[in-house]
């Protein structure tokens, strides 16, 4: 079995196995405790005390270890069940089982990206000393659909494969505020941000920065900074590719952000699990991971 104590004791492996620090991991650790306790509590005993297999996951830090180590390291179930030293099928079952209670640890940590905000009010409430605000797009591959329709809609000729993607807004620290539902890699970030209406929630004060991929929004918004398009047969003025260039390295912040959030590899490689609309839980967990990471380490 993998040697969960002496991981824990070398920060550096620590990262590679978990994506945090030993601060990071003990500042969770209480948290996803008492949610693993509440869960546990609410469900009736099957077997007495001592009954059954002796336990692979004895205390609440293997368990914390474990799903930590599956969002990083996204292993198929026969190589996570090898190293915990448990049958394949009892690792899928200790994966679904922790991942909700991950999930909710971090979103009594605020830490969890908020889905959608209803109001400039609710976004100053939850999001207080924000200076900017970049908007951008973000996809994960995903195994080619058997159903046709399924891979037209599935289809992102940006990426040249299947994937799904995600809105996200993201501030000058690289923390994810808002993260939308997961939706077909088909569809444009223009119309995507039309039907999420990001932008709507952030106050006129603060500047967003998006790229050319939201171009038309800036009639709709005054804080919006946006790249100077190419004129049709014409060129750029210098001032202009000036101001595009200052914009891109002020908007790599965005770029960043994503980077950390792909860090766990359930959020980045190829989407393996059959569960429809999971992957949506696994990129909002591991955005919050991120945001958790940037609090506590």
């Amino acid at each position: 079995m993998l040697n969960i104590e002496g991981a824990l004791k070398q920060d550096r492996l620590l990262r590679a196995l978990t994506g945090l620090n030993r601060k990071a991991f003990d500042a969770l650790l209480p948290t996803f405790t008492t949610m693993y306790l509440d869960t546990q509590q609410a469900k009736p005993r099957q077997r007495g005390l001592g009954g059954g297999r002796k336990a692979r996951l004895l205390t609440a830090q293997d368990k914390l270890f474990f799903i930590l180590f599956y969002f990083k390291c996204y292993p198929t179930f026969d190589v996570a069940g090898l190293l915990f030293d448990m049958h394949r099928s009892q690792a899928h079952e200790w994966m679904h089982r922790l991942q909700p209670i991950l999930e909710a640890a971090l979103g009594q940590k605020m830490a969890l990206p908020e889905r959608h905000l209803e109001s400039i009010e609710a976004f100053l409430s939850r999001f207080p000393g924000v200076q900017r605000v970049m908007i951008d797009g973000t996809e994960r591959p995903i195994a080619r659909p058997q159903e046709r329709e399924q891979q037209q809609q599935n289809y992102s000729g940006k990426k040249k494969r299947h994937t799904r993607k995600h809105l996200a807004a993201v501030d000058e620290t690289k923390r994810v505020l808002i993260l939308s539902k997961a939706r077909e890699g088909k569809l444009h970030d223009k119309r995507f941000h039309d039907e999420d209406d990001i932008a709507g929630s952030v106050p006129d004060e603060i500047p967003i920065e998006v790229d050319s991929g939201f171009q038309g929004l800036q009639k709709q918004y005054d804080n919006l900074h946006l790249p100077h398009k190419k004129p049709k047969g014409g060129k750029l003025s210098d001032l202009q590719k000036t101001e595009n260039r200052q914009l891109s390295q002020s908007r790599v912040v965005c770029e960043n952000a994503f980077a950390g959030v792909k860090r766990y590899n359930a959020a980045s490689v190829i989407y393996r699990n059959r569960i429809e609309n999971f992957d949506d839980h696994l990129m909002l967990t591991a955005a919050g991971l991120w945001n958790f990471y940037l609090m506590a380490a």
